[in-house]
């Protein structure tokens, strides 16, 4: 009788072994991974909702206050951080989100100035570079002076009170049609149009409504007109003080077009 020879039999699944080890860890590691993602997202509903809150208890951005509803609103907590972004000056902003925030503030200044908006006194509309508040020579200026008249001080005020609750800046730009000005306080239009710029700007630091640092005047004499200088009543729509409210990030508001106009224009500060 023949012996039997016993063959050792090795097992072809140990591999499985290690597999379902590697299976376990990869598993462990994306649990981890989630647990830190579900942990960010909950800091950034907190951080929202403290900015949320601060921002309503100033007056800022009523409209763009956002109240996340659970851990999974990302986009709403990235919202609520914007305006803490307008404030930083950086750039940010997206040219919608600016868009929005000064068509509030259109919106708000059409309702305080609606006499002198319908009186034509006053314009409000979207620029190139910002919003802009027109103050129509005939309603604030004398001809030939850069002084406002005494009667518009409640509507500066007004406007000044306004814009100070807002983070953006303040360009102040004077214009005037294209008849030469000859006179002994003003050589030109330049001086003109650049004397009623710096005395609004005054006007804003005394009251005291934003800071210096915010706020320039510019001159551009009979060279940026809004309407033809062949009419008498185009020349009185070109005779205006500008008030562009503008962000500090320099942002192209308009649809693609001519670049921004690049004129010198000087801070105004309490040493002047």
């Amino acid at each position: 009788m023949n012996p039997r020879v016993h063959r050792s039999r090795v097992s072809q699944d140990r591999w499985l072994v290690s597999y379902a080890d590697f299976i376990t860890l990869l598993f462990g590691f994306f649990v981890v991974l989630y647990a830190f993602a579900k942990a960010d997202q909950k800091k950034q509903v907190q951080i929202s909702a403290s900015i949320d809150s601060a921002f309503r208890s100033l007056g800022l951005f009523p409209d763009a206050s956002r109240h996340p509803s659970n851990a999974a609103d990302a986009s709403g907590a990235e919202k609520a951080l914007m305006p803490i972004n307008i404030v930083m000056g950086e750039d940010l902003l997206s040219p919608a989100r600016v868009k929005e925030d000064l068509d509030h503030i259109r919106r708000e200044l059409e309702q305080t100035l609606s006499n002198q908006v319908a009186s034509h006194t006053v314009s409000i509309k979207m620029g190139r570079d910002g919003l802009v508040i027109s103050l129509r020579e005939a309603g604030f200026f004398a001809s030939g002076s850069a002084t406002p008249r005494p009667e518009t001080l409640p509507t500066l005020r007004q406007i000044a009170a306004s814009l100070g609750r807002t983070p953006y800046d303040l360009r102040i730009e004077g214009h005037t049609d294209n008849v030469p000005i000859h006179t002994p306080e003003f050589d030109s239009n330049w001086e003109l149009s650049s004397a009623r710029a710096t005395r609004i700007a005054r006007i804003f630091l005394d009251l005291k409504a934003m800071p210096p640092d915010r706020i320039s005047a510019a001159g551009y004499a009979e060279f940026h007109p809004v309407a033809s200088n062949e009419t008498a009543d185009g020349r009185a729509e070109n005779r205006r003080v500008d008030l562009v409210v503008l962000p500090r990030t320099k942002i192209n508001l308009s649809a693609p077009g001519p670049a921004p106009r690049s004129g010198a224009w000087r801070k105004i500060t309490d040493d002047n």
